[in-house]
This record gives C-alpha cells, structure tokens and sequence, in this order.
C-alpha cells in the first residue's frame, strides 16, 4: 500500500502561484507514474498533470496546460505541481496519486490516492 501526503494548498490571489508536493512515506515511487487530480464542488475529478516513472514523459489536462508544471525528484521521494497563473477556477481539492501504468490520464487507473490539499483562488 503505497501511502501518500499532499502538502502546499492554501489561499492564494487570482495571478498568484502556489507549489503542491507529495510524498510518500511507505515506498519508493520510483516505479510509479505520479498524476496530480482535482474536484471543485459539484463537478467530476479531473486530470491536471500526470509525469512517468522516469520523469522523461509528461501529461497535462487542458486546465493547467502552460501553466501548471510536473515533475519529481525520486531522491526525496516526492512529486511537485507548481501552479502559476491561478484563476478562480482552479479552485479544488487537489489529489496526488500512484499508477503502475504508464501516464494515464484516468481516475480509474491510479491505484493509490493521497486525501488532497485544498487549493482556493481568491478574485
């Protein structure tokens, strides 16, 4: 069971930036493709940025595409989303997950989630 911690949420300006990390405590995500999701209120989970187990391949959601960016270092054991240009509408709960596939996009193919960090965006 591959357990993992959000941490960097928090309120932040329209315009404004803010860095998301997960970590993982139990294992090694060296292995694993590691995707960034959010939920807003009322809507579906939606894929924002997905990096491979080599870090060489990345993916992005239409949402963060040019201004969100993936990426990790296996040495701390930890996946980082730098957001810029933060719009309301980015507003969510933002969740790190662990897939043992290669850069999907889908919910359904990441095996082990994180509890989320809120992220709200203030206009």
């Amino acid at each position: 069971q591959v357990q993992l911690v959000e941490s960097g949420g928090g309120l932040v300006q329209a315009g404004g930036s803010l860095s998301l990390s997960c970590a993982a405590s139990s294992h090694r995500l060296s292995g694993y493709t590691m995707g960034w999701f959010r939920q807003a209120p009322g809507k579906e989970r939606e894929f924002v940025a997905g990096i491979s187990w080599s870090g060489s391949s990345t993916s992005y959601g239409d949402s963060g595409k040019g201004r969100f960016t993936i990426s990790r270092v296996d040495a701390k054991n930890t996946v980082y989303l730098q957001m810029n240009s933060l719009e309301p509408e980015d507003t969510a709960v933002y969740y790190c997950a662990a897939s043992t596939l290669f850069l999907r996009r889908r919910d359904s193919e990441y095996s082990f989630w994180g509890l989320g960090t809120q992220v709200t965006v203030s206009s």
